[in-house]
């Protein structure tokens, strides 16, 4: 259950709940670099050594400090390199699934779900009072784009075999999947072109198109120049 900050009884405990939360997302972050640069063999001067090589140094001593908890703070910039250097995602760092049961998302807040966290903190399930529109819309756009995409290629095969069908019974066949496959890839490309009229509308720049989808976008559209905005 969610605690809101007239919940406690003073301004101390309200900081002093901010500073647990800032510690547990310390802890939770270090521990996940020790537990994957021990899974890889590193030792944390193989670690310092791989972020310089980024170009982006982070001392031994450093990374000696933040695992052992002497460390005050954590930059976002080091928890980005530090998870390039160990080969994973930055956000298993902070939400590491599958090794950390349950994590605080937020102060004030009770432990939850690591998962939950981190389909929250990548946008998969916006909070009840989230506005972020333009992200919802990347992330439907990119779901239709794989939608359109397979019943594209589906389209151009069952053509192919209407084409070459060695009897009428297989080209009837293969000309009922073309039709099924055409109706998919139209109404993939439909909602793909909502999404990113809504995107435009918004003041944003949707993503670039394979070569497949040219005609989703109007003719007018100069898909390099709205990709360099």
């Amino acid at each position: 259950m969610t605690q809101h900050r007239f919940d406690h009884g003073s301004e101390k405990d309200d900081a002093d709940d901010v500073l647990e939360w800032e510690d547990h997302v310390m802890a939770t972050v270090a521990g996940e670099v020790r537990r994957r640069r021990k899974e890889l063999g590193w030792s944390a001067q193989d670690l310092a050594d791989r972020c310089e090589e980024i170009g982006y140094p982070i001392p031994r001593n450093v990374i000696a400090n933040m695992e052992s908890g002497r460390r005050a703070g954590l930059p976002l910039v080091e928890v980005m390199v530090l998870a390039k250097a160990l080969r994973m995602s930055p956000i298993s760092l902070i939400y590491p699934v599958g090794y950390v049961d349950e994590v605080r998302q937020l102060p004030y807040e009770d432990p939850r779900p690591a998962w939950g966290a981190l389909q929250w903190f990548t946008g998969s399930s916006a909070a009840d009072d989230a506005t972020d529109y333009m992200l919802d819309h990347f992330l439907a756009h990119d779901l239709e784009l794989r939608s359109a995409l397979a019943a594209v290629e589906s389209e151009d095969y069952e053509r192919w075999k209407v084409k070459t069908a060695p009897n009428r019974v297989q080209r009837e066949a293969a000309e009922r999947a073309l039709a099924r496959y055409a109706d998919q890839a139209a109404n993939a490309k439909h909602e793909l072109r909502r999404h990113r009229d809504a995107i435009r509308e918004a003041g944003g720049s949707p993503p670039h198109l394979p070569s497949q989808l040219d005609d989703v976008d109007p003719p007018d559209t100069d898909p390099i120049e709205e990709n360099d905005l």
